[in-house]
């Protein structure tokens, strides 16, 4: 017999159209729906705005009104007392939460809860899931800090957490990879993000188009893609990238208009049916420089599209079996990045099986694989 479980998690907001809050919206309606847990999302900031991403109408959501975000832009001193003082009254009214609706497990994005989580005594385990990998979380990375000074917080501010995490029940993180660089815990366990879509329809890989997708920022490593397309359109005239995202993109426009890629170089903005952009296309192209998973390589896969991708950390060596469903390449080799896209343009019996192969590889992270595993993981830390 299932046991019905009750379930919190604990998350700034959920009206920004972040990754985290994707992922966790669902999990929750998965949770909520087909196995029927009890499922509360705890928030502290975005009071009375609706969730960017549906939620199942049986997860319930108690926003503790905490407002962090109205310290944006205040002076630092007003930011530093600002913050003390919420931190204090979030302790508080989540101690009073969890308390109320008593659940068995309550769940850490790693925000600001981190830092008390442990220290309520409601009889729930505590887990933790982190969104990002180790050496992208909690870095500063402010080129005007001096870099000894930079260094030093870093180090103390990852030691601090390291003391959270130990006193866990359990440390999900999104790869194998990135599990190996927690080597101070041993209460770790890998989960990847589920798909959030697996289509009926799928790509054929004939239309001469490659595509890329992800905010228009630095680690995306979109320069790079672009430098490697002038060299790839060199040889294939007749194909065309396109690239998706949110945020300005106008250094990327300049860097197009320079190398003359205007007409097979197209920048747009984010989409909410990305699975139909990918289904038009025959090509993934990643060129970030690092990710906390890589969800669009995964989600490409499900459309039935082979990735050529920076084999970066950490995602891109979890997600693709080199060779078979997909093209990992030396991480920031722009050279290699184009002559590999290249070899798929011109072998399309290679990239169509590729292709196939992805989409059949890709069902491991479905969203009943996945929350099969986090099933067992509550079954085993409950009893």
């Amino acid at each position: 017999m299932k046991i019905k479980k009750r379930i919190a998690y604990c998350i700034p907001s959920l009206y920004i159209s972040g990754g985290m809050e994707r992922v966790l919206t669902i999990k929750a309606n998965y949770f909520a729906d087909y196995l029927e847990y009890d499922i509360y999302i705890i928030l502290t900031d975005g009071n009375g705005k609706t969730p960017f991403y549906k939620l199942s109408p049986k997860v319930q959501i108690i926003n503790l009104d905490i407002n962090y975000d109205e310290l944006w832009g205040k002076p630092l001193i007003i930011k530093v007392f600002g913050y003390l003082r919420k931190q204090y009254l979030f302790k508080k009214k989540l101690k009073d939460c969890l308390l109320n609706i008593k659940p068995d497990i309550t769940i850490t994005t790693l925000r600001r809860e981190i830092n008390f989580i442990n220290s309520i005594k409601d009889g729930s385990k505590k887990i933790g899931e982190i969104h990002f990998s180790k050496n992208n979380y909690r870095n500063i990375k402010n080129n005007k800090t001096f870099p000894i000074i930079k260094d030093f917080i870093n180090k103390r501010w990852m030691d601090q957490l390291i003391k959270k995490l130990k006193k866990l029940d359990k440390f999900v993180v999104l790869t194998d990879e990135d599990k190996n660089n927690w080597v101070e815990l041993n209460n770790t366990v890998t989960i990847n993000n589920p798909l959030a879509f697996f289509p009926e329809k799928v790509s054929l890989c004939t239309n001469h188009l490659v595509i890329a997708a992800g905010r228009y920022s630095p680690e995306k490593g979109f320069d790079k893609l672009i430098n490697a397309w002038a060299l790839v359109i060199e040889k294939h005239p007749d194909w065309t990238l396109r690239i998706f995202g949110n945020g300005d993109y106008n250094n990327y426009k300049d860097q197009i208009n320079a190398l003359n890629l205007k007409k097979s170089c197209i920048l747009e903005q984010a989409v909410s049916n990305i699975e139909d952009k990918f289904c038009e296309s025959s090509i993934l192209a990643l060129s970030s420089s690092y990710e906390g998973f890589g969800m669009v390589i995964s989600e490409a896969m499900a459309c039935g599209i082979p990735a050529v991708s920076f084999a970066c950390p950490c995602g891109p060596k979890d997600i693709i079996k080199n060779g078979i469903d997909g093209i990992l390449v030396e991480n920031g080799n722009i050279q290699k990045l184009a002559e590999n896209i290249c070899f798929l343009i011109e072998h399309e019996d290679i990239r169509k099986k590729m292709g196939q192969k992805a989409r059949i590889n890709i069902t491991r992270l479905k969203i009943e694989n996945v929350c099969k595993q986090w099933e067992t993981l509550f079954n085993e830390i409950a009893n």
